[in-house]
């Protein structure tokens, strides 16, 4: 069974992790190719940007990359702290073990900054938010990334994108690259995503 790392950041957005516990958990819903996901971080409690509290499954020191075929890595907010854990050595170095290893790498939103800043993008094509005056684009330019004016980038093995409304599309992404499309259309299915009125 393949398997997903979620880092829950301190101040990730809830909104941005939860796309990937439910379609990677709607995939054990329905039994054709089900995939599995762990969540981990730094710290025991996990407060979100908006006042949620998450207890990831696993402690970071737990940690194999041997063990998961992708790193999940929702966004959050620079209010919140989030680039305290997201810009820690210690998950930059997770970011380059997964990229050696050409384990896929999903980010959605300012997710991609802490992959910018590992290193693994440089003179690659990615994307990531684009208000306040292109300010994080600016700084992704900066770290040598080939920066997309796209709301979703795939450069190999990593995924990127702008903000909260392409969560779900980098979701099953990610999906279809564990997998594959008929498996992905079948979950949208699931979820009612895709209405089949026969």
């Amino acid at each position: 069974m393949k398997k997903v790392l979620l880092f829950l950041a301190k101040g990730f957005e809830a909104y941005e992790a939860s796309v990937f516990t439910d379609v990677i958990g709607w995939t054990r819903e329905l039994g054709i190719d089900p995939v599995d996901l762990k969540t981990t971080g730094f710290r025991t409690t996990i407060p979100c940007y908006w006042n949620l509290i998450a207890q990831p499954e696993i402690l970071y020191d737990e940690v194999n990359v041997d063990d998961y075929d992708a790193l999940a890595i929702p966004g959050g907010g620079h209010e919140a702290g989030f680039f305290e854990d997201a810009y820690d050595e210690r998950f930059l170095n997770l970011i380059r073990e997964f990229d050696a290893k050409g384990k896929i790498i999903a980010s959605i939103c300012v997710g991609a900054m802490p992959v910018g800043k590992s290193g693994v993008l440089k003179n690659r094509k990615a994307t990531t938010w684009d208000l306040n005056e292109g300010h994080r684009r600016k700084q992704l330019t900066e770290m040598g990334v080939n920066v997309q004016d796209k709301q979703l980038v795939v450069d190999n093995n990593i995924i990127t994108s702008t903000g909260p409304a392409t969560s779900l599309d980098v979701a099953f992404k990610l999906l279809e690259m564990l997998t594959n499309e008929a498996h992905v259309l079948a979950v949208k299915k699931d979820m009612r995503f895709i209405v089949d009125n026969k």
